[in-house]
C-alpha cells in the first residue's frame, strides 16, 4: 500500500490536538476555567503537530555534489513536511480525554489527604512562588478540590447544627472562611500568570511565523544566488537548523507556511543536483532512523499506560516528519510498518477511553444499587439501640464499598452522589434523633432507679428476714423491669442498689450462719425426746405425762429446715398414739362408773333403769341429727375463701359427736344386758 499524499489533520483535529497539549500543561483553577481555557486555546493556540522539514544528505564538495546524478524530492517528503498523518482521537474522544484527566486530578487529591486548609492553601502559595505556572495544573486541581471537600464538610457540619438547634437550612448561610479567600486570591493570582504565559505564547509563535517566513524569503534568496554549490548547501543546512529550531506558529498560517516552504526545499534539491551516491548515503542514514522510529513505534505496543503511548507516538511522528527520505524500495514497507504500529496504539487508545466509558457506566449502576440499599436502611423502622447499632454499621460497610468504587458519568456522577449522601444523611438523622428520645427516657429510668435504691438503703438494716428478703427481691424485679440509665451514671448507680442489697443479705446469712449449730443441737433433744416416748410404759401413762411431753417438745427450738417436716412428722405420730391410749383407758374407766351407776338404778327399782335407758337414747337421737347438720354445712363450706380451716373444725366436731354417740350406744346395750340378766 503506498503512502498517502500529504496526509493531513483537519483543522478541528488541530485545534483538539494543541488543546491537549495545552490542557497537559495549563492548569485549571476551576472547571469554567478549564473550559474557558480550553476554548481560548482552540480559538488562539493553534500549534503544529510539529515541525519537520526534508533532511538532505550531508554535505559534500561541489565537485563531489556536481558528480551525482539529481534525486528528486519524494512524495513521502512532500506528506511529512506538509503536515501530520491523521492519527488522533476527534473531538468525541477529546472530551472524554477530559473527563479522565478530571478524574485523574480527583485521584490526585488523595494525596493533598490529610491535610488542613490552612496546610492546602500554604501548598498553593508554595508552588506558585516555586513552579512555572504551566506545570501547575494538575496539582492547584487537586488541591482546590481536597479543600473544597473540607469546606464543604464543614459547612455541612455548620448546616446540620443550625438545624438541629431549631434553625431552618434555606435561612442557613455559612460565615466568612479566611482561609478560602486566601485560596480564591491565590487561585486569582494563578489565573492572571496562566493568562500572561498564553499570551506569551501567542505572541511567541507571532514572532515564530516572521522568523519562518524570513527563512523562506532567505531559501529563495539561496536558490537565485550565485554563490558556489559548497556554499550554497552549507546555507541551506544553517537555514535548514533555524527552521527546525524555530518554535510553532499560529494555527491559521501552519499549514500555508509548510506547503511554501517545502516547495523551496524541493526548488533547492532540484537546484543544487546532489549526485545519486551522495542521496544514497543520505537514504540510508534516512533509512536506519525511520527503522528505529518504527521499533519504538512498535515497542510503545506493550507501554502499560495507553495514554503516556498516545503522548510518545506523537513525538514519533513528529521526528518521522523531520527524518528525511528513504530509498523507494523501502519507503513503502517502513511507512506501512510505522503506521500499523501507530494504528494500533491509537486504537488502543479509543478503546481505553470507551473502556473509561464503560467501567463509569458500570461505576453507575453499581452506586445505584447501593443508593437503594442505603434508602432501605433509612427507610427501615429501628426500635432498638442493638437494631440502630446494626443499621449503621451496614451503612458504613455501604460507603466503604461506595469509596471502592470508581467515578460514575460526569453528567451523572454529582446527582448519584447527592442520592447517596441523601440517604445516608436520613439514617444517621434518624439515629440523632432516636438516641435523643432515648436519652430523655434513660434520665427517666436513673430517677426510678435511684428511687429504688433509696427504698433499698432503708431496708438494709432491718432484721425482719423473711418480709425484708421479699421486699428486696421485689426491687429487684422491678428494677430488671425499668430500661437503661445514662452509661455515666450506670455503674454508680447500680453499685449504689447492689450494696444496699448485700449488706442486707450478708447480715441475713451471717445471722443464720451462727443459730446453724443451735438447730443442730436442738434436732438432738427432741430426737432424744422421741425415743423417750416410745420407750415411755403406756400402762402408766397419765394426761400429766402427756403434757410434761408437749412442754419439753415446745421449749426445745428450731431444728434445721431439711429436718423439720421428717421429726415433726414423727412427733406427731406419737403425740396420737399416747392420746388413743389415753382416751381407751378413760373409756374403761367410764364404762366401770356406769356399771356401778346401772347397778344402783337397778337396786332403786326398773323404772329408774328405764328412764336413764331413754334419756341416753334420746342423746344418741340428738347426736345423730347434730352429726347431719354438720355433714350438710361441709357442703357450704366448701365454696368459701377458707373452706380447708373450716372443713377440718367441722371433721373434728363430727369425729367427736360419733365417739360420744358410739360411747352412748355402749351404755344403753349396757342397760340393755342388766334388764335381761
Amino acid at each position: 500500500m503506498m503512502e498517502p499524499k500529504n496526509p493531513s489533520l483537519s483543522e478541528d483535529q488541530l485545534q483538539q490536538a494543541v488543546a491537549e497539549d495545552a490542557a497537559a500543561q495549563l492548569p485549571a483553577a476551576t472547571e469554567a476555567d478549564a473550559e474557558s481555557s480550553r476554548k481560548r486555546t482552540r480559538k488562539k493556540v493553534a500549534e503544529p503537530v510539529a515541525d519537520a522539514g526534508a533532511d538532505v544528505a550531508p554535505a559534500e564538495t561541489v565537485e563531489e555534489a556536481a558528480a551525482h546524478e539529481t534525486v528528486d524530492f519524494s512524495e513521502e517528503d512532500a506528506a511529512l513536511a506538509g503536515d501530520a498523518p491523521e492519527f488522533d482521537l476527534g473531538e468525541e474522544h477529546e472530551h472524554e480525554k477530559q473527563e479522565a484527566e478530571e478524574a485523574e486530578a480527583g485521584a490526585d487529591s488523595q494525596n493533598f489527604a490529610g491535610k488542613s486548609k490552612r496546610e492546602l492553601v500554604e501548598t498553593m502559595q508554595h508552588l506558585l512562588e516555586t513552579k512555572p505556572v504551566q506545570s501547575l495544573r494538575r496539582d492547584a486541581e487537586a488541591i482546590k478540590i481536597a479543600f473544597y471537600k473540607l469546606h464543604r464538610a464543614e459547612v455541612d457540619q455548620l448546616r446540620r447544627a443550625s438545624v438541629e438547634a431549631g434553625g431552618v437550612a434555606e435561612d442557613f448561610e455559612a460565615p466568612a472562611d479566611a482561609d478560602e479567600k486566601g485560596l480564591k486570591e491565590l487561585f486569582a493570582e494563578y489565573r492572571r500568570r496562566r493568562d500572561e504565559f498564553i499570551t506569551s505564547m501567542e505572541h511567541t509563535k507571532e514572532e515564530n511565523l516572521k522568523i519562518k517566513l524570513k527563512i523562506i524569503e532567505d531559501l529563495k534568496e539561496l536558490i537565485d544566488s550565485g554563490e558556489t554549490i559548497n556554499h550554497t548547501f552549507n546555507a541551506f543546512r544553517d537555514l535548514q537548523s533555524r527552521w527546525r529550531e524555530t518554535g510553532p506558529v499560529p494555527l491559521a498560517n501552519n499549514k500555508d507556511i509548510w506547503e511554501t516552504y517545502n516547495l523551496h526545499v524541493e526548488r533547492f534539491y532540484n537546484y543544487i543536483k546532489i549526485n545519486k551516491e551522495l542521496r544514497d548515503l543520505d537514504l540510508k542514514r534516512n533509512y536506519e532512523a525511520k527503522t528505529a522510529l518504527a521499533e519504538q513505534a512498535e515497542a510503545l505496543i506493550l507501554e502499560p499506560s495507553v495514554v503516556t503511548a498516545f503522548h510518545k507516538l506523537q513525538k514519533l511522528h513528529d521526528q518521522w516528519r523531520e527524518t528525511g527520505p528513504v530509498a523507494a524500495e523501502y519507503k513503502e514497507t517502513l511507512w506501512t510498518r510505522f503506521r500499523e504500529a501507530s494504528a494500533r496504539i491509537n486504537k488502543q487508545h479509543q478503546e481505553h477511553f470507551e473502556g473509561i466509558k464503560e467501567e463509569q457506566k458500570r461505576n453507575l449502576d453499581l452506586k445505584a444499587e447501593l443508593c437503594t440499599k442505603a434508602e432501605e436502611l433509612s427507610a427501615g423502622p429501628f426500635t432498638s439501640r442493638k437494631e440502630w447499632n446494626k443499621a449503621s454499621e451496614k451503612l458504613i460497610e455501604i460507603q466503604k464499598v461506595w469509596k471502592t468504587i470508581g467515578f460514575a458519568p460526569k453528567k451523572e456522577n454529582t446527582r448519584i452522589y447527592e442520592r447517596f449522601r441523601k440517604a445516608c444523611d436520613e439514617l444517621f438523622s434518624q439515629k440523632r434523633n432516636f438516641y435523643q428520645q432515648l436519652k430523655s427516657e434513660m434520665d427517666i429510668n436513673l430517677q426510678l432507679k435511684q428511687e429504688i435504691c433509696d427504698q433499698a438503703e432503708a431496708l438494709a438494716a432491718s432484721e425482719d428476714w423473711a418480709r425484708t428478703s421479699d421486699d428486696l427481691i421485689a426491687l429487684q424485679k422491678r428494677w430488671k423491669e425499668i430500661g437503661p440509665v445514662p452509661r455515666r451514671h450506670s455503674d454508680a448507680v447500680w453499685k449504689r442498689f447492689r450494696a444496699a442489697c448485700d449488706a442486707f443479705f450478708t447480715r441475713k446469712s451471717e445471722h443464720f450462719s451462727s443459730v446453724g449449730s443451735e438447730h443442730e443441737n436442738n434436732l438432738k433433744q427432741k430426737e432424744a425426746l422421741l425415743a423417750e416416748i416410745e420407750a415411755f410404759d403406756m400402762q402408766a401413762l397419765t394426761f400429766d405425762d402427756i403434757k410434761n411431753f408437749q412442754r419439753r417438745w415446745s421449749e426445745i427450738g428450731f431444728v434445721p429446715i431439711k429436718h423439720k417436716e421428717s421429726v415433726q412428722a414423727r412427733y406427731k405420730k406419737l403425740m396420737d398414739a399416747l392420746f388413743s391410749a389415753i382416751r381407751g383407758k378413760e373409756g374403761e374407766r367410764r364404762m366401770d362408773r356406769f356399771r356401778d351407776h346401772v347397778s344402783s338404778l337397778r337396786s332403786g327399782g326398773g323404772k329408774k333403769l328405764r328412764s336413764e335407758r331413754d334419756r341416753l337414747y334420746n342423746k344418741v337421737k340428738q347426736l345423730e341429727s347434730d352429726i347431719a347438720v354438720l355433714e350438710n354445712n361441709i357442703g357450704f363450706f366448701s365454696r368459701s375463701k377458707n373452706a380447708e380451716a373450716m372443713i377440718h373444725e367441722v371433721n373434728l366436731k363430727i369425729q367427736k359427736a360419733k365417739d360420744e354417740m358410739a360411747a352412748t350406744i355402749e351404755k344403753i346395750n349396757l342397760i340393755d344386758k342388766e334388764n335381761n340378766a
